[in-house]
């Protein structure tokens, strides 16, 4: 009987102490909310050669979600403000039948964006990919990414620990019906961040050098 109480007992210990790690690694991702501009239209100097826009639910070419929709107009905000060169559309293209990119993509010519200056990663599968991609596929050693607040300070955190100059445009534009359970995605999602960053994760897919001065058409398909 004493046996399993101390067993017991360690293994509340062990629970308490995972939580209390779990808790820390996400109030570490949270702490990079220092690299949130408060309104980048005003406050951000000079030109950065491409905002990241970070790929979201569609549902169906010609219909993106709210959360895209905003990402997407945050973008044009930025680019029409001269504050970005190019739009970096990063995204799920997975299969035929579920391609955020070239949603977002239309989006944003619908939006008057010059062809040229839209690219497209197709294999942007969640946030660590689309940055580490950025990075790597793209060259973007600075950047703006335009996301919801919620998202924001992971993605940041991703960026500096990949050496990027990354600074965060809020593209909250209204009130999320599923904005609660995005949050506590968010918690784990932050988890996950973390081990990629620690585990020296690699995406799925690498591919050739792009280069993000060019022609946003080669991007394309």
């Amino acid at each position: 009987m004493l046996g399993r109480y101390i067993k017991i007992r360690w293994l509340v210990y062990f629970l308490i102490f995972a939580l209390w790690s779990l808790w820390l690694i996400q109030q570490r991702v949270a702490s990079y909310d220092n690299f949130i501009v408060e309104n980048c239209i005003a406050d951000i100097k000079g030109q950065r050669p491409a905002v990241l826009v970070l790929g979201a639910k569609v549902y169906s070419k010609e219909q993106v979600s709210p959360v895209f929709a905003d990402r997407l107009d945050t973008a044009v905000d930025l680019y029409q403000a001269g504050l970005v060169k190019k739009i970096l559309v990063s995204g799920d293209h997975g299969s035929a039948f579920y391609d955020e990119v070239n949603a977002g993509k239309d989006y944003l010519l619908d939006k008057n964006v010059a062809p040229e200056d839209i690219f497209l990663d197709h294999a942007g599968f969640d946030t660590f990919d689309s940055i580490y991609r950025a990075k790597n596929i793209f060259l973007l050693n600075s950047l703006l990414i335009a996301t919801q607040d919620f998202h924001l300070s992971r993605a940041l955190y991703i960026s500096q620990h990949l050496d990027i100059d990354a600074w965060g445009c809020h593209a909250d534009k209204r009130y999320y019906a599923n904005i609660d359970y995005m949050k506590r995605r968010e918690w784990l999602a932050s988890i996950k961040a973390w081990l990629d960053i620690n585990l020296g994760s690699k995406p799925k897919f690498l591919g050739l050098i792009i280069d993000i001065e060019g022609d946003g058409h080669q991007t394309w398909d």
